[in-house]
């Protein structure tokens, strides 16, 4: 029904140019979406390209950066324990000292007084 549309109003002579026509702006057309497609895809490659640089970058601060943290901690973690040790041995040797004075003073007070 169209097509006899189109061949009444047009006649046959020009039908063959209109679809000439419009096969040359289809094919315009595709070849318009294809350059913007390939477009968007190298634009949206570089930055793709350079959020993943971008996020290397970071995770390896963050790993150099906890890194160093651990090993300060470490560090002062061994100290503190160290330090701790030292601690209890003065104080265990105190205690000793002075548990051994005090047993010291309660035998001389046990000891019989001579007259």
């Amino acid at each position: 029904m169209i097509f006899l549309i189109f061949l009444l109003l047009f006649g046959s002579n020009k039908i063959p140019e209109l679809a000439k026509g419009l096969g040359k702006g289809l094919r315009e057309f595709k070849k318009a979406t294809d350059d913007i497609k390939r477009e968007i895809n190298d634009t949206t490659g570089g930055i793709a390209r350079e959020i993943t640089e971008s996020t290397n970058d970071i995770r390896k601060n963050i790993t150099d950066m906890t890194g160093d943290i651990t090993r300060d901690l470490n560090e002062t973690a061994g100290d503190v324990t160290r330090d701790l040790n030292e601690a209890a041995k003065d104080i265990t040797r105190n205690l000793n000292e002075t548990a051994g004075d005090i047993d010291k003073n309660i035998n001389e007070m046990n000891k019989p007084v001579n007259s």
